[in-house]
C-alpha cells in the first residue's frame, strides 16, 4: 500500500517540476498555478479578516443573530475555497494518478469529499 504522503511515481519518472510530480522520497505537493494560489490567499485573507471581525463582534457583545450570519458567511466563504480547491484537484491530480494507474485515489478523494460535505 502507497504511503498517501508520497507520490506514486518512481525516482526515475521523466515528469516536469511544476507538474506537482516528485521522487518516491519526496512528500507529494499540488501544483496550483500562480494565478491560483493568488486567489486562494486573496480569499482567505478576506476570510482571516471577517473572522477577526466576528471576534470583535463578540468582544462588544454584538446582538447574537448578527455575529450567526457573519459565520454563516464566512461558512459559505470556505466552502468557495474548498470548491475550488477540490476542483483544481480533481481537474489536474486525480487525473494525473488515474492516468497513472493508482486508483487508490478514488478513495481519498471519496473520503476528501466525505469530510467536506459534513
Amino acid at each position: 500500500m502507497e504511503d498517501k504522503n508520497h507520490c506514486s511515481h518512481s525516482s526515475g519518472a521523466d515528469h516536469p517540476a511544476e507538474a506537482g510530480c516528485c521522487d518516491s522520497t519526496q512528500p507529494r505537493k499540488s501544483h496550483h498555478s500562480q494565478e491560483m494560489k493568488s486567489s486562494l490567499v486573496n480569499r482567505l485573507n478576506r476570510i482571516e479578516g471577517q473572522i477577526r471581525g466576528v471576534k470583535g463582534l463578540i468582544e462588544k457583545d454584538v446582538y447574537c443573530d448578527d455575529v450567526l450570519n457573519q459565520i454563516a458567511a464566512i461558512q459559505s466563504a470556505l466552502n468557495g475555497v474548498g470548491k475550488l480547491l477540490l476542483e483544481g484537484h480533481m481537474k489536474s491530480c486525480v487525473v494525473e494518478r488515474i492516468m497513472e494507474g493508482d486508483r487508490e485515489v478514488l478513495d481519498e478523494l471519496l473520503i476528501t469529499v466525505n469530510k467536506l460535505m459534513r
